[in-house]
């Protein structure tokens, strides 16, 4: 056994891309770069399999954490695997690392310090994992990273907190899964010269977008690169030919917005200074240079590559900080046996040759071709790229920075108005749900590389790339000096809102002949803007954030619609969706029926969570006074009980929200005690918008995301017709207004008739049906004074009353 073996720390210059087994993946490939080739990587070392494995069993760790996971019953019930994780990783976290391992870390960081000829110099310490006899050497789920790191004490911590992340819940039900021990597991930590990045960003040594070989792609933000794996921040967008090394394509993008090291340590998000905004991250030169070193990395290993790089704002030099094999285009040209260069013109078929691999349910229409990307684990949604086809089993809200980016959606579950179907058509991108629903599933029939063209109008997806069929959407767009007769809509009694999450897209959709904004679903501005939980936003000392950022997203829509009312709906997230965001885990429950659970209206008086609360009204109130935007209204959810409407308003009152004329404060209709008791919630709301998806989950008692009585869940059921007609008459006797922003009107035109025929005041639909549904409210209303002048129509024989 040579001394490699039983070392604790290794050098990166000791390390190459052989050594997975000795230290992961992540410290070969710097090891890799800086022993064997030249291009610039901030120095480091890491600690060895060796070292984690001795950790374990010094401490005794192995047999404990062995008989916690024996005790798991059911590795399929997620608190029971939660609860047996979170013991084991504070058992790790908790124990004495042994006094030889740590002076070896603390040994070699002080040895760093003199190579660096500084003192105590700030580390990045990123866990690297491997594994003996795992597929590639792979390990399913995020393992910590911690930047701006100073003292030997704090990185010996960071090392074994690095060591806990291995039993994470999503690695430890992927390991057992897939039949591999946990002894077969280990964790290297690279401890690595800290950048301090004035610029950052990723780069692959071939066109993500469409597999081309001949470009290099670089994005590029301002300040520490974690923005753009979050979403969070746009970068700017570089592509260059490798053959002349000239940039070809180039997309500046303006960044209000960067995360930066705090100089004792840590990091923080600072504004972009205002005269840089609009400025691109990198000069020219630097794209040139970093293009350079991806074209070196690139033949040095023989493939397509994964980079990430850092500017230094004290040098003005380009590091590279990290390289992997790009995934998607090699194993799709693996799997087919071509090279990297190869075209893409094998893809295309003729529309006559069309095979179907899968179909479903077309909830969002469009037509769209693209290379599928499945993604079985949310732990792999950073690593969806734009341009991709998104496969997966059913998305939820803190999906929605990947979804954003895909040519289409496809999933295994889910109905009309799941959440996936329900996105998808605000943001207008095709998708198609419930594939299971129709004999396959799309993670069984098709694979991450996979060329597909989705015709989401239909159902179908197709294998490979039908260039015929999608000429012809293209074939409808007006044509340069062709006279297109303009749009009109007859004005209707009956409003027509929109329903808008996103505050990108208000500008686009605010041409659109819709009455206002009935729905503005917050949960957006937490997973694209914020990402963090807001009581641990409290905790670390920026409660200023939640209301800058909440406020910055509200006042895009707000402005954009001026003067139509805009109505937002506070948070609504239910507690697993929560705990997805930053410091979650602390403060979420683990809710078994969380649809039921801790959500809405009983949030915002808990003791537990009325600061975070506050903080959603603070940023109202600077919509409405410091930005003077007065068409903003706001919307309480999933209210249970009448003493909640009381306790919540006045809430309100108490921080400055008090309803008037120029202020509406609405409830959402989804509880069926908000029917029965409409005439006692009156008192304490202007108006109500029925959430028709959950009105009838809870009327019929059936679960619209349960495949197996999803063809229960009817909206056109006449319990719910009673119930929303109901609430239409009480909430009329008392002044106030009733509207709807479920799915049904724009599905049921009839539905819609039924509305208007009941006297609702407003219906509010996603973005693609406001038209189409314009119209139709239009066409009824004509019908209602038609039939009533002549007294021939048809009439409706149905009893709603109750």
């Amino acid at each position: 056994m040579s001394s490699r073996d039983t070392a604790n720390v290794l050098w990166f210059n000791e390390l190459h891309r052989e050594d997975v087994n000795l230290v992961g993946g992540k410290s070969s490939s710097l090891g890799e770069m800086t022993s064997s080739m030249d291009v610039p990587v901030p120095y480091g070392f890491a600690t060895t399999a060796r070292a984690y494995r001795y950790f374990m069993h010094q401490t005794g760790l192995n047999d404990k954490v062995n008989a916690l996971l024996e005790s798991i019953k059911d590795y399929e019930n997620s608190d029971e695997l939660h609860k047996v994780c979170e013991q084991i990783r504070n058992l790790i976290i908790e124990a004495k690392m042994p006094d030889d391992l740590a002076n070896s870390i603390t040994t070699a960081y002080a040895e760093l310090a003199k190579k660096m000829n500084q003192t105590d110099p700030f580390v990045a310490v990123r866990s690297s994992a491997t594994a003996e006899d795992l597929p590639n050497a792979s390990f399913a789920g995020q393992q910590e990273s911690y930047l701006n790191i100073k003292g030997a004490a704090d990185v010996v911590n960071r090392v074994q907190q690095c060591y806990s992340s291995l039993f994470t819940d999503r690695a430890t039900y992927y390991r057992h899964k897939q039949h591999f021990p946990h002894e077969k597991v280990a964790l290297s930590a690279a401890v690595q010269m800290m950048v301090f990045s004035k610029a950052s960003g990723i780069m692959f040594s071939v066109n993500v977008a469409n597999g081309d070989a001949s470009k290099i792609v670089i994005d590029a933000v301002f300040g520490l690169g974690e923005y753009i794996v979050l979403g969070k921040v746009t970068p700017d967008h570089f592509v260059i030919d490798k053959q002349s090394m000239k940039i070809v394509e180039r997309n500046i993008i303006k960044q209000s917005v960067e995360l930066i090291r705090v100089p004792n340590g840590g990091t923080t998000e600072q504004a972009v200074p205002t005269e840089l905004q609009e400025q691109p991250a990198l000069s020219d030169s630097q794209v040139i240079e970093l293009a350079g070193y991806a074209k070196e990395i690139e033949r040095h290993y023989g493939g397509y590559m994964d980079m990430e790089y850092a500017l230094d704002a004290n040098t003005n030099r380009l590091w590279i900080v990290q390289a992997r094999p790009e995934t998607v285009w090699s194993q799709r040209n693996k799997e087919k046996g071509i090279a990297n260069d190869a075209t893409n013109d094998e893809n295309v078929v003729a529309e006559a040759d069309a095979k179907i691999v899968v179909r479903g349910l077309p909830a969002s229409p469009g037509l769209a071709s693209g290379v599928v990307h499945v993604i079985d684990d949310p732990s792999a949604i950073d690593q969806f790229k734009k341009g991709e086809v998104l496969v997966t089993f059913m998305t939820s809200p803190d999906w929605v920075p990947a979804m954003k980016k895909a040519a289409a959606i496809i999933t295994n579950n889910g109905g009309m108005t799941c959440h996936a179907a329900i996105v998808s058509r605000e943001m207008q991108i095709p998708c198609i749900v419930g594939t299971e629903s129709k004999g396959a599933t799309a993670t069984d029939m098709l694979k991450t590389g996979d060329v597909v063209t989705v015709d989401a109008k239909n159902g179908v997806v197709y294998q490979g790339k039908i260039e015929s069929m999608l000429k012809k959407t293209n074939q409808t767009a007006p044509v340069a000096g062709r006279v297109v007769a303009a749009e009109t809509f007859a004005p209707t009694a009956t409003g027509v809102m929109m329903n808008l999450g996103d505050p990108e897209l208000a500008d686009k959709y605010a041409s659109l002949p819709a009455d206002g904004i009935g729905l503005m679903r917050e949960e957006f501005l937490w997973t694209s803007y914020i990402h963090e939980h807001p009581l641990y936003l409290i905790e670390q000392g920026h409660p200023e954030k939640v209301v800058n950022m909440l406020a910055e997203g509200i006042a895009k829509v707000a402005r954009a619609m001026a003067p139509r009312p805009v109505v937002l709906r506070l948070s609504d997230f239910k507690s697993s969706e929560y705990r997805k965001l930053k410091g979650g885990e602390k403060y979420e429950p683990h809710e078994s029926a969380d649809l039921l659970g801790w959500r809405g209206a009983s949030r915002y008086y808990d003791p537990k969570y009325i600061g975070a609360f506050k903080l959603e009204l603070a940023a109202v109130k600077k919509v409405r006074n410091e930005f003077g935007l007065k068409n903003l209204n706001v919307m309480i959810p999933f209210i249970r009980t009448v003493a909640e409407a009381q306790k919540v308003t006045g809430i309100m009152r108490d921080e400055g929200l008090v309803r008037n004329a120029d202020f509406k404060v609405y409830m959402m209709a989804e509880i069926p005690s908000n029917i029965i008791l409409a005439d006692q919630f009156n008192q304490f709301i202007d108006g109500y918008s029925i959430g028709s998806n959950d009105l009838t989950m809870l009327l019929l008692g059936c679960d619209r995301n349960n495949d197996t009585v999803a063809n229960l869940f009817d909206e056109r059921n006449l319990a719910v017709k009673r119930a929303i007609r109901h609430l239409i008459t009480v909430a009329h006797k008392d002044g106030k207004t009733v509207s709807i922003c479920g799915q049904t009107p724009s599905e049921y035109p009839e539905f819609t008739n039924f509305l208007i025929q009941s006297g609702i005041d407003y219906v509010s639909v996603n973005p693609d049906m406001v038209k189409e549904t314009k119209r139709n409210v239009a066409h009824f209303e004509q019908r209602i004074i038609l039939d009533k002048a002549t007294g021939r129509g048809l009439q409706d024989q149905t009893d709603y009353e109750w």
